[in-house]
């Protein structure tokens, strides 16, 4: 028999799940109320126990997936077989994945002029045995995230052919590039590289066998890898037994900021060689330079340094095998090393074994070095171990520190003129896992190999180098009283904010970057909690796949809100949140905030702006 009782209550349930299905679509900003985005506005409501609004910044960092792929995707992580959609997983769900680069049989035997170059693509065999002849790329890969491309065999045996790069890879976002046999056994001709990698965000380049044995060839790279940040760079095989060669870097790594740089068999056995250097790691921040093996066995060949690591800060330099066994050389070094802030160079085998008529100078060299086994005869130094004077050395060192970047707390004052760094976030944009992801997927340095299978991360590519170097920040034992965790989703963030500081708590960012590099005005200040001192969890960035922050507890600190102005228009222009740490007792005394405004760990409150994407969480009174 019919029950109108059962009808009714079926259809109740059906009003009443349809309502709730609207109510969070609407607030959730998707037609589906089970999305990892409506899920997390769930989450946020759950836990947190306040009316203020909740954070639209941190919320669009939520998974984008659909509750379909969400669920596939998850069934597919349990299973272990997540690689096996890798593309579409990595385009759906907004994640940072390399993608397999493309073979390229095509031999490019015509003349060629690439103006705009965009494609990931592996060239396997371009301008090889070219007779004569000119190939141009102009703005290839530039302004592209994650640009990965591999050269091989380029302009292989080829002979009187012209080789130009310009503007090659600029502004890009985590680049690998590789180049492998480039002009190998090639004569006459010339290879020209400009603007190489310049602003490149974390930079990883490759040049294996670059123009070994030449014959009467001329190379130049300018503007390399300039104002980078972060990153590698490795040249094996350098110019090996080239003949009768020139080869010219000028302005290399000039400004970047902790670049690792190594150079292997630079200019062995070459004869009649001409290379210059200029203006190599110049205004560098904390590089580690590598030479092995430097023009070992040359012969009549002639090199130069000018200005090597000039006003670089700290950093480690090795030079091991320096003009080895070589005959009838000139090898010279110009202002090497004067750094801002002394680093550490070391000299193992110089001009060791070389013939009595070998000229080896040094002209004003830096301070904080060694040399081991170097030759006795032909050996000049001039100037050794110049060191820089303590007045000059401190306003060097404060260029290291962009101004604005920290500041004292009596800054905060309506009024107020000051200079706003650069709060640009340079990470690719990436977005957070769903936690029925994330939780079947392996993050740990134990479980690396299970990890890399996931993403198909290469060896020794630059996305495994990024991903040993979060998983080591993650693992790291805390600070004495820190309290951390890296977390992959709005949910694990939610919950270790909330375990440090309770249930009733803000998360707050500054608005936009407007003002960036420009002076500001500080217009409205507003102390969070009335300025008491209190406890916050800062969240930052980490370079992963997906979106991981590393957030830790930082005690003993007054959290501001200030209106930025346009000085000229007094219009306003943003609105910052700025931290203030009140104990920096236990910070290095060489942190940039020291070199930036004086003074020492312990003895003064050191302030700064919360950078895009970066967040703090704070307890609400």
């Amino acid at each position: 028999m019919h029950n109108p009782l059962s009808h009714m209550s079926t259809l109740f349930l059906f009003i009443l799940f349809t309502s709730l299905s609207v109510a969070f679509a609407s607030e959730a900003g998707d037609k589906n109320p089970f999305t990892p985005k409506a899920f997390a506005i769930r989450y946020w409501d759950k836990q947190v126990l306040n009316k203020l609004p909740k954070p639209s910044f941190l919320l669009s960092k939520a998974s984008p997936l659909s509750a379909v792929d969400s669920a596939t995707f998850a069934k597919l992580a349990a299973n272990n077989t997540l690689s096996t959609r890798l593309p579409e997983f990595c385009s759906a769900a907004h994640l940072l994945c390399f993608p397999d680069v493309r073979s390229s049989l095509q031999k490019h035997t015509k003349d060629a002029n690439f103006a705009v170059y965009n494609d990931a693509q592996n060239f396997t065999n371009y301008g090889t045995r070219r007779p004569g002849g000119v190939d141009s790329f102009k703005n290839y890969s530039n302004d592209f995230s994650n640009s990965v491309n591999d050269f091989r065999r380029y302009s292989r045996n080829s002979a009187g052919h012209n080789d130009s790069f310009t503007s090659y890879a600029i502004d890009n976002n985590v680049v690998d590039q590789s180049f492998n046999t480039y002009g190998t056994n090639t004569a006459g001709g010339s290879g020209e590289f400009k603007q190489y990698t310049n602003q490149g965000n974390v930079p990883d380049l490759r040049f294996s066998t670059y123009s070994e044995g030449t014959l009467g060839r001329k190379q130049s790279f300018s503007s390399y890898s300039e104002d980078g940040n972060a990153g590698e760079q490795s040249f094996t095989s350098y110019t090996k037994k080239g003949n009768d060669a020139a080869n010219d870097f000028t302005s290399y790594g000039t400004d970047s900021n902790v670049v690792q740089s190594g150079f292997t068999n630079y200019a062995e056995k070459g004869t009649y060689l001409n290379d210059t250097f200029t203006n190599y790691g110049v205004n560098m921040n904390n590089p580690t330079v590598n030479f092995k093996n430097y023009a070992e066995g040359g012969y009549e060949a002639k090199e130069s340094f000018a200005n090597y690591r000039d006003q670089a800060n700290v950093g480690a330099d090795s030079f091991q095998s320096y003009a080895k066994e070589s005959f009838g050389s000139n090898v010279n070094f110009k202002n090497y090393g004067k750094s801002s802030n002394e680093g550490t160079d070391t000299f193992k085998g110089y001009a060791k074994g070389a013939s009595a008529n070998q000229k080896v100078g040094f002209k004003g060299y830096g301070v904080n070095n060694t040399f081991k086994e170097y030759s006795k005869h032909g050996v000049s130094f001039a100037s050794y171990n110049n060191s820089v004077s303590s007045s000059s050395s401190g306003s060097l060192v404060k260029k290291w520190v962009e101004p604005g970047k920290f500041f004292r707390e009596r800054m905060l004052k309506q009024g107020t003129i000051m200079p706003m760094p650069d709060i640009t976030d340079k990470l690719p944009k990436r977005s957070f896992l769903p936690r029925s992801i994330l939780s079947k997927l392996p993050f740990s340095s134990s479980k690396i190999a299970e990890l890399k299978s996931v993403f198909k991360v290469s060896d020794n590519s630059s996305l495994d180098k990024m991903i040993m170097d979060s998983l080591g920040e993650c693992e790291r034992a805390p600070s004495r009283g820190e309290n951390k965790r890296c977390v992959g989703s709005v949910e694990d963030m939610i919950d270790f904010a909330t375990s440090v500081l309770g249930r009733n708590v803000a998360v707050r960012s500054t608005e936009s970057v407007n003002g960036s590099k420009k002076n500001v005005m500080v217009g409205r200040v507003e102390g969070i909690n009335g300025g008491k001192v209190t406890q916050s969890v800062s969240c930052h960035q980490s370079l992963f796949p997906y979106l991981l922050y590393y957030c830790h507890s930082v005690p003993k600190v007054r959290v501001y809100e200030a209106d930025l102005l346009d000085p000229e228009s007094k219009a306003k222009i943003n609105h910052g949140v700025a931290i203030c740490h009140l104990d920096t007792s236990a910070w290095s005394p060489t942190h940039g905030a020291f070199l930036a405004l004086g003074s020492g760990p312990g003895r003064i409150e050191v302030c700064h702006w919360i950078f895009e994407n970066d967040m703090t969480w704070n307890i609400v009174d």
